[in-house]
């Protein structure tokens, strides 16, 4: 057969096949050590019948003029042994019958048309000019071309049905089924839609029972696809879901945005329903996924953005055979730049952390993944000065990723004395050492919360903003901040607290109806940063586009629907009103007459006057001096001295 399938689908053969039970059906390994010569028997005893049945056909099925023990065997030995050359010659011996598509039919049509060419010649130029060949052969000159047209006719008529046989015996009558079946609807009645239909006939354990198709194109309407009919509009899909009892929907469009799969959930709001969702066409086509391997559709289906396009070459000219130090690297941030760094291949990544649990679980993963990559593991409290100047005394960090920082809203505003200690003066302790063992860059992350901020989380990190901008005047290391909005899936963001509520039975919590976040994938947000990072000449407050805000109870709203519950009927949404120092809105933009493009069209630069350097060091001591008493009125009444536009909490 001419797919293009790899030998070593043998190696994995015995895998193809496994049952719930989790037993494994186990090919004879015999069969398998000489399937090439069964297959090429096989294709002689097709060739021989093939001969045959043409004689047959020719002769008005009878036997009576004795050409069956005369001009059949004398012909027969010259037709298999060409036709088995010619159909080795276009790989027809290679494959699995089992996935025999079109192309087969294709390669089985073209061997057979070249070898009945070749036959023909051969008749001509040889057999008919060779007396002897001639006399016994002058019988059946009369039918000889019928006979070549129509062995032609019946190899592909017999290899093609052959290779159906045992597609079909594995699609329809040797599955077996588990258990009651899924009613299951495909959305998108396209290509991928008709293959993972394909696909999951082609299952040895059957688990879906497939009614129909969406699809939006009206050509397509009223038509069918393998036999079950396209049953409607997208915007149809809660009417169908209804009347035809369907538990699980499978959005086949590999090529479909953010958007359009968003639309299709918000147009099934109400329905319990499973969503899935099948893997990209950039996966499909490399291989590295099949459609039947579905998934469920998950938030980040729904929030994510475009692939990010990087200078790729900048920022391994960045990273490359250096020793980097990711700070934070346990958290959701710094563990995610670990392993963006790691594909640069530094000369050696320190990862230092103060919880020891994460930091032990991002060694272990990058070991696993990144075994090439030399790393060091480092227990370390960034507001250790004299732990700090060891470690880099001891490594000599060329590049400072400071992903370190206290990050929960409310809980800084009852502890506004460890935000001042962590993420501002840890950013100095861990800064000033860059300044002192000269690295070349250090590049802190920071948070759209440091925009006009209205907490103690957002004002201590603009802080630590106006620091490293201003040891930047006087230092020859390239300070710079990226700030970004809030991330997918990140330790104590929203997703995974609503995923826990959903999971508990609700009820949802949401703060206030009105309320709106920008969001961002995690590793979307540490390419940017390196992006940036790599960009920056020293001074720079780097901003990343974080698109359109999002509505943090539609996104509630969408993720009880994708767990497959109805939205204030088996999941309540409760408002619990604003905690302190949150804001309504987060104001996050590239665009503006304080904002300076950049030659990467998803970052931008934030122009701001930097404040006199002696001025702030004097502030921020009596600011670390007063946040040792965790008085959170004496410490706001100090940030406002260094961030004027500090408004205090809830003031929105």
């Amino acid at each position: 057969m001419p797919e293009q399938i790899p030998d070593q689908d043998t190696n994995v053969a015995a895998t193809d096949d496994s049952t719930d039970s989790g037993e494994v059906e186990v090919r004879p390994t015999l069969l398998l050590r000489y399937r090439k010569l069964l297959i090429i028997l096989a294709h002689a005893f097709v060739f021989a019948l093939s001969l045959l049945l043409s004689f047959l056909l020719a002769k008005n099925m009878r036997f009576t003029d004795g050409w069956f023990f005369e001009q059949y065997p004398r012909m027969l030995i010259g037709f298999v042994i060409i036709k088995l050359i010619v159909f080795g010659f276009f790989k027809q011996y290679r494959g699995w019958w089992r996935y025999v598509s079109i192309s087969d039919l294709t390669g089985i049509t073209s061997s057979s048309v070249l070898s009945t060419l070749i036959i023909v010649t051969l008749w001509f130029a040889v057999v008919l000019n060779v007396a002897p060949v001639r006399q016994h052969l002058q019988s059946i000159a009369d039918v000889a071309q019928s006979i070549f047209l129509l062995d032609m006719a019946t190899t592909v008529l017999l290899l093609a049905g052959l290779r159906m046989l045992i597609r079909l015996y594995y699609e329809e009558f040797r599955s077996v089924e588990s258990g009651r079946l899924k009613r299951f609807l495909i959305v998108g009645a396209g290509n991928a839609g008709e293959a993972l239909l394909r696909e999951i006939h082609r299952m040895a354990v059957t688990e879906y029972e497939v009614i129909g198709f969406v699809d939006d194109e009206q050509v397509k309407q009223g038509t069918s696809i393998h036999g079950l009919p396209i049953l409607g509009l997208v915007e149809q899909l809660p009417q169908i879901c209804e009347e035809r009892n369907i538990e699980e929907i499978a959005i086949a469009i590999p090529s479909a945005t953010h958007q359009q799969l968003r639309h299709v959930i918000q147009v099934c709001e109400g329905t319990k329903i499973r969503f899935r969702t099948v893997p990209s066409i950039t996966d499909i086509a490399s291989g590295k996924f099949r459609v039947s391997q579905i998934r469920d559709v998950d938030i980040n289906d729904l929030l994510g953005r475009e692939t990010v396009r990087l200078d790729l070459p900048l920022i391994e000219t960045f990273v490359k055979d250096k020793i980097i130090l990711v700070t934070g690297a346990g958290g959701s941030i710094g563990s995610e730049m670990s392993r963006q760094v790691c594909n640069f291949n530094p000369k050696l990544l320190l990862l230092v952390e103060q919880a020891e649990n994460p930091l032990f679980h991002i060694e272990r993963e990058l070991n696993k993944d990144f075994a090439a990559v030399n790393k060091k593991a480092i227990i370390c409290d960034i507001t250790d000065k004299v732990r700090v100047d060891e470690i880099f005394n001891r490594y000599k960090p060329k590049v400072v990723i400071h992903a370190a920082a206290h990050k929960h809203v409310p809980l800084m505003e009852t502890n506004p004395g460890e935000a001042v200690k962590n993420n501002i003066v840890g950013t100095r302790t861990i800064a000033d050492a860059s300044d002192k063992h000269n690295a070349n860059s250090f590049v802190m992350i920071s948070t759209d919360k440091a925009v006009n901020p209205t907490s103690i989380m957002g004002s201590s990190k603009r802080v630590a903003e106006m620091y490293i901008q201003g040891l930047n005047e006087i230092s020859e290391t390239d300070f710079v901040t990226v700030r970004f909005g809030n991330v997918l899936g990140s330790n104590g963001s929203v997703v995974p607290i609503f995923k826990k509520q959903i999971a508990n039975g609700g009820p949802v919590t949401v703060t206030h109806p009105e309320m709106k976040r920008y969001f961002m994938t995690i590793p979307e947000a540490s390419q940017l940063v390196l992006q940036a990072a790599s960009m920056g000449k020293g001074g720079e407050v780097f901003v990343l586009d974080m698109g359109e805000s999002v509505k943090i109870v539609d996104l509630a709203t969408e993720l009880i629907t994708l767990s497959g519950f109805r939205p204030g009927e088996d999941i309540e949404i409760v408002f619990t009103g604003q905690r302190p120092g949150e804001k309504l809105f987060e104001e996050l933009s590239i665009k503006g007459e304080d904002m300076q493009p950049t030659r990467h069209s998803k970052i931008g630069i934030w122009k701001n006057i930097p404040m006199d350097r002696g001025k702030l060091l004097a502030s921020i001591e009596r600011l670390v001096e007063i946040s040792q008493t965790q008085d959170h009125d004496k410490i706001v009444e100090r940030i406002k001295e260094i961030v004027p536009e500090y408004i205090g909490d809830n003031n929105n």
